[in-house]
Parts: structure tokens; sequence; C-alpha cells
């Protein structure tokens, strides 16, 4: 990411303030204390995960210079929305790549992800977007959250299906960027999120399985929405 030398370049300075995602991309918050300022952390949008243009107003302060959103997940943030804040209280807003996967395989991964869509019962499939690559597909568990989705994963990989929790822990609560601060879709996503693949090469067969394991497991489960 480009975070330090374009933050640098504005004249960002000891003491200012940069909006930050809460949700992952720590490396974001941390090239902000690099430099000497303040990370102030925005709660996401519950269908992105994405910064949200609502809560980045909410935090915004005097000493507020910049907000740095990021592409999650291969979906992209509402950069629209975000640079009318930023015109509104004179800010730089910087949008950035998350790391993903390669576009070459874009379309394979919108059918993986169509396919999933249309038949995965028991789990939140991803809000459907414009635009929005499937670098990874996300879904929520709902139950009593993280215990639910946690034995939820588990049991998948015992069944063969490579799954993983995207984001273990909300970056303000993480070493040397701890604030005291509740931001709740970013908590509850921390909680409920689960990244099933959909990468270019998974044949029909692997989907199949993989929805026959989740569906049989989200019938167990009491939808949260």
């Amino acid at each position: 990411m480009r975070t330090v030398g374009t933050l640098k370049s504005a004249g960002v300075r000891t003491g200012d303030e940069v909006v930050v995602p809460a949700y992952g991309n720590a490396e974001v918050a941390r090239a902000v204390v690099e430099l000497g300022a303040v990370p102030v952390f925005a709660d996401v949008d519950a269908d992105s995960y994405c910064l949200d243009p609502a809560s980045v107003a909410d935090v915004v302060s005097s000493r507020t210079v910049a907000v740095v959103a990021v592409h999650k997940f291969g979906r992209p943030a509402e950069v629209g929305r975000l640079r009318e804040v930023g015109q509104r209280h004179g800010l730089l807003v910087l949008v950035e790549d998350e790391a993903g996967a390669d576009p070459a395989g874009t379309e394979l991964r919108r059918a993986h992800a169509a396919y999933l869509d249309e038949r995965l019962s028991g789990v939140r499939t991803p809000a459907p977007a414009s635009g929005h690559l499937y670098a990874q597909y996300v879904v929520r568990v709902p139950g009593n959250g993280r215990p639910d989705r946690d034995a939820f994963a588990r049991t998948l990989r015992a069944k063969g299906v490579g799954c993983r929790v995207p984001v273990q822990a909300p970056v303000y609560r993480l070493p040397g960027l701890r604030r005291d601060v509740f931001l709740p879709e970013t908590e509850r996503a921390v909680d409920e999120t689960l990244t099933l693949p959909v990468h270019a090469g998974m044949s029909r067969r692997e989907l199949q399985k993989m929805v026959g394991a989740c569906n049989a497991l989200g019938g167990l489960l009491q939808p949260a929405f």
C-alpha cells in the first residue's frame, strides 16, 4: 500500500488525525502511527465491510486532515460518498486496493459466487454489488455470535472445506493501536464473518460439497437477521 508516502507528501504531520478502517487492514493504522499522526477508527458498512461514510463524518474533528479507505474483499468502497464527506470538511481522501485475487479469474469467481448465492442457506451471503471482484467470498454465520461462527468453521474444515475467519479482532484492540472505542458493525463483522473459497480453479463438485456442508450446519442455527 502507498499510504505512508501519499500521506507524507500531502503534509500530514505529528498530531494530525487520519480516519482509518477498524475492520482489518491494520497496516493502514500503523502507517499513520509511523508518521506520528493519530489513527481515528470509523465503523464499517454492514454490507461492504468498507468504511461507512456516515461513521467517518461522525468522527471528524478539527484535527482531522485525511481519510484512508480500502476496497474490501474485492468490493469497492463508497468512494463518491467518502469524497463528499472529504469536501465538506476539507480532507484528503485516499482509497487503497486490498491485496486480492488475480483479475484474470474474476469472471470465474463471479460465477462461483452466483452459484453459492442461489444455493446457500443458514448463512447470510454477500450483498450484491456492482463491480465486486470476489477476491474473497465472505458470509455471515448467524446465531449467538462468535462461538457459533467458530464452531461452524471447525466443522467445515473437518469436512474438507477450506474456510477461514478473515478478521480476528478490531484494529483498535491490537497491540500498539488500542483505543477506548466500540464500533458495533465492526464488532458484529468480526464475530460473524467467514470466508469460503471461490478461487477460479474450483470444480463444480467442490462447490456442491461446500454447499451441502454449509446447509447441513446452517439449518441448526437460529437466523439473526
